[in-house]
């Protein structure tokens, strides 16, 4: 799941995906309470948290004992001595670390934490294609060649690869020029840095101090109504010239850093992959490749989402997991700077659940996939093999019925039920009840199970630091990260009932059609979920889980 930093603008408008609106006058990165929302009971606290401490309580009260559950978080990497997570991360118990041999047999040298499916000995790939790039310089020589015959006859034969070909096409057209307007647009405006400074003569920031200055050309007019829509952010409310600049350039070095890749992502003729990883691409059947640097070029996205699932308090960073008491991380590097490819996914998926990771965390997706059925049988094998696969909906504000986020679970939209039983799809929500689904989160009555807090998400990131971060690649590891703690105390929940125990429990909501946004219609409560798992399904005596009820089988077939 690509990660969410600036709204671009597209000649459209400015805004701040990362503006924090905090309480009063408090600094978001200081308010204690914006850094734990998402943990808050909404019977009591009435905003949209998932109940985490009330949930352990529970539990407890129950007599129950935890089991640890191991998480495998497939991402752009994890930075696994973080203060904040070093304590929860998985360790291969069967590999003698840095000796340069596969003590436990599997195949992967020294994977002492995890492994790292998109390196090799020649480095690790930090900059990759777009799936659509991918596909258009496959297809193109193939369905629009030279030989206009050949082309009919190609399309004709291979009507599959023919239909997502255009779809791909379509999408590299509309989303590269909009790369490139996006890097225009934000080097335009971070290049005018200085002269809203220089506009603000000395003043703080303030709705009536930016509309009381008077431009002298057609260009400080330009720039005076970008300053005006950022004049209006919270975020830059009574920040004076120096505090504004400080932010303004952290907030362009962000989009800059966004945007700037993309002229790799959509450029036909870049193809990292040979180079670096050296393994035959076009071979799926092929496993044995990578390296085992769990972290990679840049673990941002991958050590937040590792952070919510079980991160644990340390020094004066008062943020944890939903998970921190019961979880430990495994990280499989499987996401680079661009799309995921399928071969690593699939690959992923399997390393993990061989390597006794219950519960998976996928926070990605892509519109097109050339190798879906690899993965649909990786899906399956981790069905078969009892494991959790918590799947982000996306971040387009998009029906995914019409706009497919593979992987998906469904293998054609008109399907009544998913083709197994082992995932749950989870889109974000805000702490705000007035308008609870994120704006950008994807959406659907059928395809998507539940809703979890993905916005203002404070967690772990690089360099032993700690940052807010949104999309529902914050949101699927909260639900990740409850799973774990039903299947600590109950571990011989099934993935089927663990889902149901979730959305059948979760926080309805009824404003601006959020009921009609997923299967439960409200967002994740913790507590309730262990509720409904122990009422249904668990015995209490002896770990057992009851045998699946006709409400489990009704779940999966919906």
């Amino acid at each position: 799941m690509k990660k969410i930093l600036l709204a671009a603008v597209f000649l459209t408008g400015f805004s701040f995906t990362y503006a924090q609106e905090a309480k009063g006058n408090v600094d978001p990165k200081e308010d204690k309470d914006l850094m734990t929302w998402y943990h808050k009971d909404f019977s009591s606290a009435k905003v949209y948290g998932v109940n985490t401490e009330n949930a352990y309580k529970y539990l407890e009260s129950k007599g129950l004992k935890p089991k640890t559950v191991v998480v495998g978080v497939l991402d752009s990497g994890v930075q696994v001595d973080h203060p904040g997570l070093v304590k929860n991360i998985w360790s291969n118990p069967n590999e003698v670390p840095n000796n340069g041999k596969d003590d436990d047999g599997n195949g992967y040298i020294d994977d002492v934490h995890g492994w790292n499916f998109i390196g090799g000995k020649n480095g690790d790939i930090d900059i990759d294609n777009m799936e659509v790039t991918r596909v258009v310089a496959k297809y193109k020589p193939i369905f629009e060649g030279d030989d206009s015959a050949k082309n009919k006859a190609n399309q004709a034969k291979m009507p599959e690869d023919f239909e997502m070909y255009m779809k791909a096409k379509d999408l590299f057209s509309k989303k590269s020029l909009e790369a490139k307007q996006g890097f225009q647009t934000y080097t335009m405006i971070n290049e005018a840095i200085p002269s809203m400074v220089k506009l603000l003569g000395g003043k703080n920031v303030t709705p009536e101090n930016v509309a009381a200055i008077k431009t002298t050309d057609q260009k400080e007019a330009m720039i005076l109504q970008v300053l005006k829509q950022v004049a209006a952010s919270p975020e830059f409310q009574g920040k004076t010239p120096a505090e504004f600049e400080k932010i303004m350039k952290d907030q362009m070095k962000e989009a800059l850093d966004y945007f700037g890749p993309q002229a790799k992502q959509y450029d036909l003729s870049y193809d990292p992959r040979k180079e670096i990883v050296g393994d035959n691409y076009d071979d799926y059947s092929e496993k044995n490749y990578g390296n085992n640097h769990y972290e990679g070029p840049d673990a941002m996205h991958g050590t937040h989402v590792a952070g919510i699932i079980a991160g644990l308090s340390q020094g004066k960073e008062i943020q944890y997991g939903v998970a921190s008491k019961v979880a430990k991380i495994m990280s499989v590097r499987t996401v680079p700077n661009g799309d995921e490819r399928d071969k690593d996914v699939a690959n992923a998926i399997r390393y993990a659940v061989d390597n006794g990771a219950k519960i998976l965390n996928m926070s990605f997706g892509k519109p097109v996939s050339p190798g879906k059925t690899v993965v649909w049988d990786a899906f399956k094998y981790a069905q078969d093999k009892g494991v959790l696969l918590v799947k982000a909906a996306g971040n387009e504000n998009e029906d995914v019925a019409e706009h497919l986020a593979y992987p998906t679970n469904f293998k054609n939209v008109t399907d009544e039920k998913p083709f197994v039983n082992n995932v749950i799809v989870v889109g974000a929500s805000t702490n705000k009840n007035d308008a609870l689904r994120a704006g950008f989160s994807n959406y659907n009555k059928k395809m998507v199970n539940v809703f979890a807090p993905g916005d203002e998400i404070y967690s772990t990131v690089p360099h032993n630091e700690y940052k807010y971060l949104q999309g529902t690649s914050m949101a699927s590891p909260v639900v990740a990260g409850a799973a774990a703690v039903l299947l600590a105390y109950m571990p011989t929940l099934t993935p089927a009932q663990i889902i149901e125990s979730l959305v059948k429990s979760s926080n309805p909501n009824t404003t601006e059609g959020f009921a009609d946004f997923s299967q439960a219609g409200g967002v994740i409560d913790v507590k309730k979920a262990a509720e409904y798992a122990y009422t249904h399904f668990y015995n209490g005596k002896s770990g057992d889980v009851k045998k699946a009820t006709k409400s489990v089988k009704k779940a999966v077939k919906k």
